[in-house]
């Protein structure tokens, strides 16, 4: 679940919140996102969904200012060992993964989670 301050603010209609992130070592990220879920990003989820990005886990909650929240996590299978990415599938996808975003106006930071956060 992403952290939310508040619902009042989006990064793109329909979108509160993105996170790209590995587990470590970082090869195979995966897509982490809140959105609001009466008013939900559909052209973005059938984009991601057309470049094999599956969705694997949502929740709902209600946030403590009253928003309702939709987690979303998506995660594409490499050809690598245990459907990681290898290289050259990494580059594609994060190319890819900026493009999607970058038109929408926001800017993508992968990271790779801590040991405590990937395993949490």
């Amino acid at each position: 679940m992403l952290y939310l301050k508040s619902t009042a603010v989006t990064k793109a209609p329909g979108i509160y919140e993105v996170d790209v992130a590995a587990k470590p070592p970082g090869k195979t990220y995966g897509i982490f996102m809140a959105v609001d879920p009466d008013h939900p990003p559909t052209e973005l989820l059938a984009a991601l969904d057309s470049f094999g990005f599956k969705n694997i886990y949502q929740s709902s909650y209600t946030h403590k200012d009253k928003g309702k929240v939709l987690d979303l996590h998506f995660q594409k299978n490499g050809t690598d060992l245990f459907q990681g990415w290898k290289d050259a599938e990494r580059e594609e996808n994060m190319k890819e993964i900026q493009r999607l975003f970058s038109a929408l106006g926001i800017t993508i930071v992968p990271r790779v989670m801590t040991l405590a956060e990937a395993y949490a």
